[in-house]
């Protein structure tokens, strides 16, 4: 999505962030930026600047003081409620021509999807990127952690952290970055090269490291997973949603076709999904999830491998290519990882790949729907559809047609056809 902002989209969401700290600090903080198409700054408003008013209504009165009606685009830092329950944001679009709107995050009232949300039903806001979405969670700090948003309710995912895990196993290897620094790097390639670059490794020993490093936080995290914490013990009925997207791809019986499924886990969906099946083949970088399925499913075939290597593996070799939450995962390269899919799928074969789009409340056993803002404690509730579109783009230009997205309660299963 960064890649289609205009040129000085950062400066502005910069600028709507500064605005917000004038924002008394007791309430929530939030800035917007109204900017003009010369790229020129129409107005600005916080939360808190005038006494008794909202950012939006503040906003609304500075643009008819000014005579105008229309703006360019729009920086706002929180897509917020009002008191009513509507969203702000949506009132502001209903009274102002705005072409393009920018937002930072969702507010931390905003628990579920809710209709009237500019963000889900507008069709193209773009979203302030990792870094600026962390600098209003610091400035909101209080406000979140107090909110559902927070992974505090979940024990596993509060306590296993893969950017933590990295780090301490590049510690262990003689290269010890500061979580700041995973945080910043978060690719296989970017992580490598900023270790050449900080230690004068060389290249190939610097990607072994992070490699090495992904494979031990990934299998501590999920490895002996426990799917209590997991959101699907909320949803019994995630195996039929899987089968349902199948069946809509495909024609043929799960037991007759050459499967690859690559992210195993702890081999949970693979058991439930594939037990029967004669000619299955699990790829994970992680060796104790492929050593449960190989005792769970022992006609299966296991390879130690990574999405975006799947080199062991010959082209043209499967029916079915099924990847269950490992797209969203953490230093994910999904172009390379889409691109060795098409490599190893027989032409007009199915892909299902899904992004895991909630965490369960434990405590209430309720779901919080989203996806964790790398570095942060605190669940975004957009970034799964966000992150499913990525996705879709990555698979579309890799080679497959007909992409299709299936949100379910749980996660949105994308499918698609080796063209």
């Amino acid at each position: 999505m960064e890649a289609q902002m205009s040129p000085n989209s950062t400066y502005w969401m910069s600028y709507a962030i500064g605005i917000a700290q004038r924002a008394p600090q007791s309430g929530r903080r939030v800035g917007v930026a109204l900017v003009s198409e010369h790229d020129e700054l129409i107005c600005s408003a916080f939360e808190g600047e005038v006494r008794g008013a909202s950012w939006s209504r503040t906003l609304q009165r500075k643009m008819q003081a000014l005579g105008t009606s229309s703006a360019h685009s729009v920086y706002l830092t929180i897509n917020t409620l009002s008191a009513a329950g509507s969203f702000e944001l949506a009132e502001l679009l209903s009274d102002v021509r705005i072409d393009t709107v920018y937002v930072g995050l969702p507010d931390p009232a905003l628990t579920n999807y809710l209709s009237g949300d500019p963000v889900t039903e507008r069709g193209h806001v773009l979203r302030f990127p990792d870094d600026l979405q962390r600098q209003i969670l610091d400035q909101n700090r209080n406000l979140y952690a107090a909110s559902e948003q927070s992974i505090e309710c979940n024990p596993h995912y509060s306590t296993h952290r893969i950017s933590e895990a990295v780090c301490t196993r590049l510690m262990s290897m003689g290269f010890p970055l500061t979580r700041s620094d995973v945080n910043a790097h978060r690719g296989r390639v970017a992580l490598a090269s900023l270790i050449c670059k900080r230690y004068g490794t060389e290249y190939k020993e610097a990607d072994s490291a992070v490699g090495d490093a992904l494979a031990a936080a990934f299998d501590a995290k999920y490895g002996t997973y426990d799917y209590a914490y997991d959101a699907r013990a909320a949803n019994e009925g995630w195996a039929d949603d899987f089968m349902a997207v199948y069946r809509r791809s495909s024609t043929r019986s799960l037991t007759a076709v050459s499967i690859l499924n690559v992210g195993v886990g702890a081999g949970h969906e693979a058991a439930a999904l594939f037990s029967d099946c004669p000619r299955i083949t699990f790829a994970d970088i992680a060796e104790s999830g492929l050593a449960n399925i190989s005792g769970r499913i022992p006609l299966s075939r296991t390879v130690v491998s990574s999405a975006e290597d799947l080199s062991a593996l010959p082209d043209d070799s499967f029916d079915l290519y099924v990847s269950l939450r490992t797209y969203n995962s953490s230093f994910f390269d999904t172009s390379a990882a889409a691109s060795e899919a098409h490599r190893v799928l027989k032409p007009g074969a199915a892909i299902i790949v899904s992004v895991a789009n909630g965490f369960l409340y434990t405590q209430r056993g309720c779901v919080v729907p989203g996806l964790v803002i790398p570095g942060t404690e605190f669940v975004d509730l957009y970034r799964g559809m966000d992150t499913a579109d990525l996705i879709g783009a990555e698979l579309d230009g890799a080679g497959f047609k007909d992409v299709r997205m299936f949100p379910t309660s749980t996660e949105i299963y994308l499918s698609a056809v080796a063209a």
